[in-house]
């Protein structure tokens, strides 16, 4: 649990595969909690790194073991009760998993870069997807 003050810290995953023709594509979650599309994340568990909070974060999410690949960087908000966040994304790759819906996230959506861009909800999300373009680039 948070403590009042304390910034609430969680790490995500932006999931990037190859499709046959070549081109890239992404995940994105939808949250019927939220109504919102973003990219999978949650928040630390007590000692956890931010690489393994994006890790079973990502697993549980989407159901995809993934590798990390490369650090993306950090965005900070207040979430829904008004606290500080910070959330640590990385370049992940999809290495093995199936996605089953659950309460939490009811849909897995890939897409390619561009058509992610008009589908994320929040603008924390599409800087965030802009820089990470630049690096598969």
């Amino acid at each position: 649990m948070t403590a009042p003050g304390e910034i609430v810290r969680a790490s995500g995953g932006i999931i990037v595969r190859r499709t046959d023709s070549g081109g890239l594509e992404l995940a994105l979650v939808h949250r019927p909690s939220y109504n919102d599309w973003t990219f999978p994340k949650g928040k630390r568990i007590d000692d956890e790194s931010d690489r393994q909070t994006a890790l079973r974060e990502v697993e549980e999410e989407t159901g995809l073991v993934c590798r990390i690949d490369r650090a993306v960087g950090r965005v900070q908000y207040r979430d829904r009760k008004h606290r500080p966040k910070t959330v640590m994304y990385w370049l992940m790759t999809p290495i093995e998993g199936t996605f089953h819906p659950t309460p939490e996230v009811d849909e897995v959506r890939w897409l390619p870069l561009e058509q992610a861009q008009d589908l994320l909800t929040y603008e924390h999300d599409r800087r965030l997807l802009r820089v990470a373009t630049e690096m598969l680039r």
